[in-house]
């Protein structure tokens, strides 16, 4: 088969965000070589020895193969790419000789949390690739994304996708070979295709994600509680991967019906909704479960596109994801057997996250820490020992036993502690939980305002604006400014990170105004669009005795202040957000 080397320049636009590339169909099929220069980039780092991901040792042993794991959340143009970047990973294999072992899911489909549970049951050398935009819509018209994972199975830190970015922009040239056969990625297949170079296998991607999971969790109980004539639940996978996971660990084993289970084939386009697990676009779930005066749900839980993902509802209650993430903690040693064996080391929280959990680590006696928006940043703290259970504001929710946040994890976890609860009185809901938190903790009042496809020359705009007016060099507050004092604000500062294990740094993450009473106002930019800029800003208002407040009617008034600060409506033109959580 012929190998082709073809010159090419840098294309603009090939830098991962908070959670890898994300582009519009449009862009990546039409802009010459934009896929190859990516992939070309991507294996230019991780085929280099000198990067230490491959070894020279194993390099020379007869007959083995580095392992690669492939996988993605099934969207318009996933099959398409997934042939381009065999072709230019046989290409390099080839020019290198380098032996690789491609094991790809069946359709090319493999949820973003089975993708790092089989790079780590693998011990897959060169990590993975996950073809997603995770929960962007998918179609000709939308969004494609694909991001690489580390060996350690997680999303690669930044000292990696900065690598990358850098040899992107300084390509000049990708090989490729045009004459490897279409890979057949119907059929479970572990010789799908074979040469001196590289193998493929087309392998199921729902076992060995639920092998893991049935060490995590008591699935007996489980099974129990889904059986029970008195518990009705509703599962929406909203067209994306997820829903090959619900149909074989919630119908096949552990006997949910599967009427109580929506959307779960998966579709190129989401079946034309957006595949993001919030009260705005998770539409039917939300109406039979949360809306519907007459519902007979006692618990509703949604996934987003890639299975990363969570929303949990009750009957007429939402279930904020930052109260999630600490009431799971707060249960885990009751009743998750993965954590009465293994306990609480730590737990975590990305900055915009309500503090909810930071009392819940007080309580447990362990140390919390508070990272930078994305999951990869608390990877350094899982390997290290550190972190049990974090998650993010996001819907975003996870433990060390892999390293992405789980959308079905958080699922069997509050299936755990309703199983728990039930099992000591049967009348308990998803309410009583939260509220029994609330009492024992207090509450913390959170809402979250998206800004989404703003101007991305209004948005940085705004953000310069607040660093120049209310930040100092020493990224201390401006104390003399008067409009602080008459919010009653008391700091301002720009959040950065020092990683604990490695101490690399990570600055510009975003601004906390922090008032006199402890609430908290946050700007930040997302990373995780890909047209024009999300603003995202946070409230959070913490009451230790006053639970039943509404929490848009709580940080109402933060609202209005953190309008006057930014001045958000005269630099973005926009009158009110385009989602409120």
């Amino acid at each position: 088969m012929h190998i082709q080397r073809v010159e090419t320049t840098p294309i603009e636009g090939q830098k991962m965000g908070t959670s890898g590339l994300r582009k519009k169909v449009k862009v990546v099929a039409s802009t010459p070589h934009f896929l190859e220069n990516f992939i070309q980039s991507v294996f230019n780092f991780i085929l280099n020895k000198e990067n230490q991901i491959i070894t020279e040792n194993k390099d020379n042993e007869n007959n083995t193969f580095y392992q690669l794991v492939i996988g993605g959340d099934g969207r318009y143009y996933n099959k398409q790419a997934i042939q381009t970047i065999l072709e230019v990973l046989y290409a390099n294999c080839v020019n290198l000789k380098i032996k690789v072992h491609v094991l790809i899911g069946q359709n090319g489909l493999v949820s973003t949390p089975a993708v790092s549970c089989m790079i780590r049951k693998y011990k897959a050398e060169l990590g993975g690739l996950i073809l997603t935009a995770s929960h962007n819509p998918g179609g000709e018209q939308n969004d494609w994304g694909i991001k690489y994972n580390t060996p350690n199975g997680g999303p690669a830190p930044e000292k990696v996708t900065d690598k990358i970015f850098e040899i992107s922009q300084n390509i000049k040239e990708y090989f490729i070979c045009k004459d490897l056969p279409n890979i057949d990625l119907s059929q479970v297949n572990d010789k799908a295709f074979g040469s001196d170079y590289l193998k493929v296998s087309i392998i199921d991607a729902v076992n060995d994600y639920f092998e893991l999971l049935n060490t995590i969790f008591d699935m007996n109980a489980i099974k129990e509680l889904l059986s029970n004539h008195d518990f009705n639940f509703l599962f929406d996978a909203m067209h994306g991967v997820t829903g090959l996971y619900a149909k074989r660990i919630l119908h096949d084993q552990l006997g949910a019906k599967t009427e109580n289970l929506l959307n779960c084939d998966p579709k190129e386009d989401f079946g034309g909704g957006h595949p993001d697990p919030n009260l705005t676009y998770a539409e039917e779930l939300v109406k039979r479960v949360l809306k519907d005066e007459e519902s007979k749900f006692d618990f509703g839980a949604a996934s987003d596109g890639d299975g990363d993902r969570n929303m949990v509802l009750g009957k007429h209650f939402f279930v904020n994801p930052s109260d999630s993430v600490a009431i799971i903690a707060d249960y885990a040693q009751k009743c998750i057997p993965y954590f009465k064996k293994n306990s609480i080391k730590g737990l975590a929280r990305s900055m915009p996250t309500s503090t909810a959990i930071d009392r819940v680590a007080k309580e447990l006696g362990v140390e919390i820490y508070e990272t930078p928006t994305g999951w990869k940043y608390f990877g350094n703290l899982f390997d290290a020992g550190k972190l049990s259970i974090c998650g993010e504001e996001s819907f975003g929710t996870g433990s060390d036993h892999i390293r992405e946040k789980d959308g079905m994890w958080a699922v069997l976890s509050w299936l755990s502690i309703l199983a728990y609860e039930k099992s000591i009185n049967k009348n308990v809901s998803v309410k009583d939980i939260v509220v029994n938190h609330w009492k024992k903790y207090g509450r913390s009042y959170y809402s979250r305002y998206d800004y989404e496809e703003v101007s991305a020359d209004g948005a940085n705009s705004m953000m310069n604006y607040i660093r120049d007016n209310y930040v100092s060099n020493d990224n201390t507050t401006i104390n003399e400014n008067s409009l602080l004092k008459e919010l009653n604000i008391v700091k301002c500062e720009e959040f950065s990170y020092l990683d604990p294990i490695d101490q690399s740094f990570t600055g510009k993450q975003g601004f906390i105004f922090k008032l006199s009473d402890g609430s908290r106002i946050i700007f930040r930019l997302s990373g995780t669009g890909s047209a024009g800029a999300t603003i995202r800003v946070y409230f959070e208002k913490y009451n230790a005795t006053f639970i039943e407040g509404d929490p848009l009617e709580e940080v109402k008034t933060l609202a209005e202040i953190a309008l006057r600060v930014s001045k958000l409506q005269e630099f973005t033109g926009r009158n009110s957000p385009t989602v409120i959580t």
